[in-house]
């Protein structure tokens, strides 16, 4: 079994800050891309943000210049620093990552049960 545990999520004003973090945990033997992804009431789920293994980076046009991803690999740890924050960012944010599990040949994509990001004044 493989886990994605989401912390971080909140209600925060405008042109303020978030950190979101994710840990993967379970029998895991290794962790290809990890990423963020978002969903607001009546939209479609979009991709955020995501980073290879090796540390890539590649980011949605609308956050660029304001959200940062990073990951710790000895901890199977990726995060999201959300800056200069906007009511349009709010929206349920999901962990994803592309996973080899212990005794498996092919990775399987998991998805954490998602956090709540209020951007509001």
């Amino acid at each position: 079994q493989v886990q994605l545990v989401e912390s971080g999520g909140g209600l925060v004003q405008p042109g303020g800050s978030l950190r979101l973090s994710c840990v993967a945990s379970g029998s895991i033997f290794s962790i290809n891309g990890m990423g963020w992804y978002r969903q607001a009431p009546g939209s479609r789920r979009e991709k955020v943000a995501a980073v290879t293994s090796g540390g890539s980076t590649n980011y949605a046009d609308s956050v660029k210049g304001r959200f940062t991803i990073s990951r710790d690999n000895a901890k199977n740890t990726v995060y999201l620093q959300m800056n200069s924050l906007k009511p349009e960012d709010t929206a349920n944010y999901y962990c994803h990552a592309d996973i080899y599990r212990t005794g498996h040949s092919a990775p399987y994509d998991y998805w954490g049960q998602g956090i709540q990001v209020t951007v509001s004044s």
